[in-house]
């Protein structure tokens, strides 16, 4: 909560400057001076913990609700998983009204996405980690209405190009977010009559394709623990505030592994 207490204390601009910086000033309802965000920012280094923090949930609910305009309009699921998300997450009524006020900065027409992400970039200082759980919860936004139409896929693949992710990383974790939502709404009957996943869905989850070894099944599980791991990511700049989410990505990973090694079992 220490970033989160900061930015409220009217000292958010050391944290931020730049866009991301004016897009929460305005979210908190703050007139933010950004040259002056600029040079009090820059006595803190690109890549502090705290300053990471920040600029994660600044860009998160912004860039959610750039998603969300991107086919012209903002579904109700869209609107729902946004609020599911903050609901997950546990935030206070101050950080809630400031997500919402993020979200609907993101769907406005002059949102500067590519300012955006490009500062998130720089501000996370090579933890590929951290914009990695990122693109996550942004495509677990954008298949809330359980499809993804063009318009959102040329805007998800745009932003994972511009964090320095490939087209083959945008097909795995739109696979694997896929079906790890699959895995939870089934399991806690998020939505009731949903069907089992499916062993395809498992590998999916994992990134591997059905013939792939036990050594290298377990290799694949094993790094995707550590990439998901809450205690680690926090470490590396996410808001404690979204350690909850990562905790539910590791519970659907060792659903997909366990629906594997369950029915490779089956084959002895």
């Amino acid at each position: 909560m220490a970033w989160w207490g900061k930015l409220i204390g009217g000292t958010f601009g050391f944290m931020l400057g730049g866009p991301l910086g004016a897009i929460m000033g305005a979210a908190l309802g703050h007139q933010v001076d950004a040259a002056l965000g600029d040079r009090v920012g820059a006595r803190y280094r690109i890549g502090d913990q705290e300053r990471v923090q920040a600029a994660f949930f600044t860009a998160t609910f912004s860039v959610m609700g750039h998603i969300a305009k991107a086919d012209g309009h903002v579904s109700p699921q869209e609107i729902s998983m946004a609020q599911a998300v903050m609901a997950q997450m546990g935030l206070s009524p101050e950080q809630r009204a400031a997500a919402i006020n993020l979200f609907n900065t993101g769907r406005q027409a002059d949102f500067p996405l590519d300012e955006v992400l490009e500062q998130f970039r720089r501000e996370c200082h090579h933890r590929h980690t951290v914009m990695r759980m990122f693109l996550e919860i942004q495509l677990q936004a954008a298949f809330a209405d359980q499809r993804l139409d063009a318009a959102e896929r040329r805007v998800l693949q745009h932003i994972f190009e511009r964090l320095g992710f490939s087209r083959e990383e945008f097909e795995h974790l739109a696979a694997m977010i896929q079906g790890t939502q699959h895995y939870h709404n089934y399991y806690t009957g998020a939505e009731p009559g949903v069907t089992k996943p499916s062993l395809a869905e498992a590998y999916a989850v994992l990134g591997v394709p059905r013939d792939t070894s036990e050594a290298d099944i377990k290799k694949a599980y094993r790094r995707l623990m550590s990439q998901h791991h809450p205690d680690k990511l926090v470490a590396k700049g996410l808001p404690e505030e979204m350690m909850k989410v990562a905790k539910e990505k590791v519970q659907e990973i060792n659903r997909a592994y366990d629906h594997i090694q369950e029915a490779r079992r089956k084959l002895h």
